[in-house]
């Protein structure tokens, strides 16, 4: 097979999966490809079968390969996925203290890190990626987190001195974009419309993106239509619900059944945790000014 081509089709690969074609990464007739590129491949599916739940798979398709790091960096993914935090949280520290050049764990390591809550901790790992996007992608989402967009755009900028037409470093500029606001809001917009033309791309994914993009600039007619539309189409995709119900909010809608939904599709969302968090915040305030009956 032609290197190039082989190349080529890892680079589909990765595409798909940062465009949310997880059956698409998995159903890849990957036995073509060279020696160097298998692995990276089986990276991805394997990542593409946790993001679609299927973390028990995952973990049986591993075992007894934690020599090799990247699947042992895989494993870590799955652990975590599954609820195994200690678990993960141990094996994901042994592997970026073992192997802090391999790129996999530089990305997994660094994603489990962030989701401890230990930003620097996941910065200083992914700070030591050579061209790697998936890295440049991770560093510019927790700079965003930080609420350090001056960073965020940094980072992009850098990034773009040498992978300009790249989709993740564009996805990062959307990201980046949507925080500075502006004419940023369109800009953003096109970069997931033109995502949305593509016949690979999954449409849940890219019409989240529109759909965000709409809310900030306003259009919240266009991005409920959107929305709902694919709600029809993918009534369990995560981040259509959530989104729908942040758009609710905003038009003053009621969102108790589709909160209801992301529960039951997945109940440890960021969304949920906090809608949870505020609500104990305000029952705590409001118990200060109970109203006290005397007898």
């Amino acid at each position: 097979m032609d290197p190039f081509s082989a190349e080529g089709e890892l680079i589909n690969i990765h595409n798909a999966y940062h465009q949310g074609q997880y059956q698409e990464v998995i159903d890849f007739d990957t036995s073509a490809l060279s020696s160097e590129n298998h692995l990276p491949a089986r990276v991805l599916q394997l990542r593409a079968r946790i993001a679609l739940g299927q973390t028990d798979q995952v973990l049986a398709d591993v075992e007894g390969e934690e020599e090799t790091p990247d699947l042992a960096a895989v494993k870590a993914l799955a652990q975590h996925t599954a609820g195994d935090e200690e678990s993960a949280q141990q094996l994901a520290q042994d592997l970026v203290e073992n192997y802090p050049d391999n790129g996999i764990v530089q990305v997994l390591g660094g994603t489990l890190l962030q989701a401890q809550g230990k930003s620097d901790e996941a910065l200083a790992v992914l700070a030591k990626h050579q061209g790697n996007l998936e890295a440049v992608a991770l560093i510019v989402q927790i700079h965003l987190q930080q609420n350090r967009t001056d960073l965020a755009l940094k980072e992009v900028q850098a990034a773009k001195r040498w992978a300009q037409d790249s989709l993740l470093v564009n996805l990062a500029e959307s990201w980046a974009g949507m925080r500075v606001g502006g004419e940023k809001y369109q800009s953003a917009f096109y970069v997931y419309e033109e995502l949305a033309s593509a016949p690979s791309t999954s449409a849940a994914f890219s019409i989240v993106g529109q759909a965000i993009a709409e809310i900030h600039l306003g259009r919240l007619p266009e991005a409920e239509a959107a929305l709902s539309a694919a709600l029809e189409k993918y009534p369990d995709e995560v981040e259509l619900i959530a989104n729908t119900i942040v758009l609710n909010v905003l038009a003053g809608k009621p969102t108790e059944e589709l909160e209801s939904r992301l529960q039951q599709v997945q109940s440890s969302h960021a969304l949920l945790v906090d809608i949870q968090e505020k609500s104990e915040f305000f029952d705590t305030a409001a118990a200060k000014y109970s109203p006290r009956v005397s007898s």
